[in-house]
């Protein structure tokens, strides 16, 4: 197991973008958990505060303590059966900004690598030939700055394996900026929080069907 670190979320709620009868979207900032943690001290997570205004509110899926940005969650039992069937029929287009270490060569290409959890060292993943799932990111250079060294890149994931767009941009040797799992110290210090947000959901919606399409700007 990787070494405790003291959990200090945010305060407040986080920014609901679209509410209606069915599903709540909000913004979710880093630093706050998706769902409660273990122990007493992580309880606190959007989830719960979500919940506290929208008490049928129920996670689908989850965005790491660290990123930012679109999460959507279902109001009630059968919107939540619904959007599951969409996540796992990837039926949900998700999009990503990060800034990465280096300059990105080439501008854009397919990330292919099997992960799988590095059990000594969870909740780190990690590349794995033999026993990992099969994971798909697709990136694109947005642009870079050569005096800091670092690549503005989109990400599309096309799995939702643990940490992919983390462990895939570092495996290719580019890791994503003040990640501190899986960054090396000149990454980790070049920004004071990882620089991954969710900006952008696209998924029909799960009670009319008419596609939903959100969009957040990243704050970095």
């Amino acid at each position: 197991m990787l070494p405790y670190l003291s959990y200090e979320p945010p305060a407040g709620m986080p920014t609901i973008l679209h509410v209606d009868d069915h599903v709540v979207v909000v913004d979710k900032p880093s630093g706050l958990l998706s769902v409660p943690g273990r122990g007493p001290g992580h309880a606190d997570c959007l989830a719960s505060r979500v919940q506290r205004e929208f008490p049928e509110a129920r996670i689908v899926h989850r965005l790491d303590m660290a990123t930012s940005g679109l999460l959507i969650m279902a109001r009630g039992p059968e919107m939540e059966r619904r959007l599951s069937i969409a996540f796992q029929q990837r039926q949900v287009e998700k999009r990503y900004v990060a800034v990465v270490a280096g300059i990105l060569s080439p501008e854009t290409g397919d990330i292919t690598l099997p992960l799988i959890t590095d059990w000594p060292n969870r909740p780190r993943q990690k590349v794995d030939f033999e026993h990992g799932k099969p994971s798909l990111t697709h990136y694109a250079l947005l642009g870079h700055d050569a005096a800091r060294q670092c690549s503005r890149v989109e990400l599309r994931p096309h799995t939702g394996r643990s940490h992919q767009l983390r462990v895939h941009m570092m495996a290719i040797g580019h890791p994503i900026l003040g990640d501190e799992l899986y960054g090396d110290d000149r990454s980790r210090d070049g920004a004071e929080r990882l620089q991954l947000h969710a900006c952008e959901l696209s998924l029909p919606h799960p009670a009319t069907g008419a596609q939903l399409r959100l969009l957040s700007e990243p704050p970095f």
